[in-house]
């Protein structure tokens, strides 16, 4: 029987650099997880590939994969929803692969409730300046949708503490560093490793059995 997978999700505010993160880590093409593409009804900005960056998804057609539970979260964000198809990531999990996640707080937190045993990790900005700066160099929204960003930001950095880790990307390279290092503590926790320690301890007894 494979050792069920590990959730490990990538959380954050807007701006703070989500994508361009996971699109490092993966870059390197050395990690053992899979990435779980979310499903969004907001509009692609230039270069996102539907399928690849996103699912993206009309109203009605993501309002109907909430009515049909077909998502292990969702949120609804300066207008838009994002949310992760559920059959995908538990299929993955079953067969010992670990999901990586990329997505929105509110999301995230939801996932926390089903599914605890995850690894939660926080990307923060070096402060509210740069992150600032980094929606309006997007120049993908307009002036009253980067206050709203703003201000949503704010409240949700005072969710951090519902997170196992912060990560602060002031460089890509180092926040990609020590989210590979997280990762591969997890693995090594004690908690994580119970049925390959139940195995030593049934084939020990057989040892002292046939002594």
């Amino acid at each position: 029987m494979a050792r069920k997978g590990l959730l490990i999700v990538l959380s954050g505010p807007s701006g703070v650099g989500k994508g361009t993160v996971r699109a490092a880590i993966f870059a390197k093409g050395n990690q053992k997880f899979v990435y779980s593409v979310s499903a969004t009804t907001r509009k692609p900005r230039p270069g996102e590939v539907d399928g690849k960056d996103y699912f993206f998804k009309s109203r009605e057609e993501f309002e109907a994969m909430i009515e049909n539970k077909k998502l292990l979260e969702y949120a609804e964000y300066v207008g838009n929803y994002y949310g992760t198809p559920l059959e995908y990531v538990q299929e993955t999990l079953d067969k010992g692969k670990d999901v990586f996640l990329e997505i929105e707080v509110q999301g995230a937190l939801q996932v926390r409730e089903a599914m605890p045993d995850g690894v939660f990790i926080f990307l923060t900005p070096p402060d509210l300046h740069e992150l600032e700066s980094r929606i309006v160099n997007r120049g993908t929204d307009s002036d009253e949708v980067i206050k709203n960003r703003m201000k949503v930001a704010r409240e949700e950095l005072c969710l951090m503490k519902y997170y196992d880790y912060s990560v602060v990307n002031d460089k890509v390279e180092n926040a990609v560093q020590q989210i590979e290092a997280i990762i591969q503590t997890e693995h090594l926790r004690i908690q994580r490793n119970i049925e390959s320690i139940e195995e030593f301890e049934d084939e020990l007894e057989e040892i002292l059995e046939e002594e």
